[in-house]
């Protein structure tokens, strides 16, 4: 069921949300928090449709906001989704004007009441997200460095302002490095003394990797440039022998414990949609990743 509606409010909206849940046969959603998806005109479509597909692991009301032309008279477009392609409901709203600074009095009565709320940039997030106004209204915070023409610069500059329920889509994507080496050093009894990682420059995942492992195992990491847009390689140096990952392909790697025969293992990367979902799994305040920039942000 779609609903459009052009010069409209927010009471409105609301009132078109009712109708089109009714009209799907859907007058009772169980959703389980309001996802606001802060983007613009050439990324809107991609967007949504990655909320969509989150939605089927955490039934959402995604609302999509288009902040326009802040010149002009103040307007509200908005166009109604319900049932389409999503385990929740969608709203993309179109705002101009003096409500292109104010979009949080907008959305605020959409809001999904006694649930969470977050709010994801996919580019051109804020340098500061939990003063931003639409950010207040969020217990999580999601940006993504990566998607920014200069990723370490801008993943060290909002890291300046973390505060809790503030992540960067950067550390997301470093799961599946810091799933592999954690298994690693179980495996082994033995001290870390040292390590590398080897990668192209510019690649924030890299310099959180880098800046993780020093902060956990309080041991120097030495970077070494390599020429794959993704990390190529993980040294961590023991007394009974190195800990090894090295990738082959784009999709995986050699993982070599001593004491161990090495093994070939899956690190590919992950759609956005994955990565929206890890973090939705859990709400609070993720402390290692705050650990993590403070030594980032020392070492600058």
């Amino acid at each position: 069921m779609e609903i459009t509606l052009d010069h409209t409010t927010s009471s409105d909206i609301a009132h078109g949300m009712v109708k089109a849940r009714i009209a799907a046969g859907s007058p009772a959603m169980d959703m389980v928090l309001t996802a606001l998806v802060i983007t613009d005109n050439e990324t809107v479509g991609e967007a949504l449709q990655t909320a969509a597909i989150l939605s089927r692991e955490h039934p959402s009301r995604i609302l999509g906001i288009v902040l326009g032309d802040g010149r002009g008279a103040p307007r509200v477009d908005a166009k109604i989704r319900v049932g389409e392609n999503s385990a929740g409901e969608s709203v993309l709203l179109r705002l101009s004007g003096p409500l292109v600074k104010h979009a949080d009095s907008v959305v605020l009565p959409l809001l999904l009441p006694d649930s969470p709320v977050v709010a994801w940039w996919p580019r051109n997030g804020p340098t500061d997200p939990s003063t931003d106004p639409i950010g207040q209204l969020a217990q999580r915070r999601l940006t993504d460095a990566e998607s920014s023409s200069s990723p370490v610069r801008t993943l060290k500059a909002t890291a300046r302002h973390y505060a809790p329920g503030d992540t960067d889509l950067t550390w997301t994507r470093l799961t599946p490095w810091r799933a592999l080496l954690a298994a690693a050093l179980d495996q082994s009894s033995g001290k870390v003394t040292g390590g590398s990682v080897e990668f192209s420059p510019g690649n924030p995942v890299a310099t959180l990797l880098v800046a993780w492992l020093e902060s956990r195992l309080r041991v120097p990491i030495t970077q070494r440039r390599g020429d794959l847009d993704q990390i190529s390689k993980v040294v961590l140096h023991m007394a009974d022998g190195d800990v090894t990952i090295e990738r082959i392909d784009a999709s995986s790697c050699h993982f070599s414990v001593p004491g161990s025969a090495p093994r070939e293992v899956p690190l590919g990367r992950r759609t956005l949609a994955e990565l929206l979902a890890e973090d939705l799994r859990r709400l609070d305040a993720d402390d290692i990743y705050a650990a993590t920039i403070d030594h980032l942000l020392a070492d600058a």
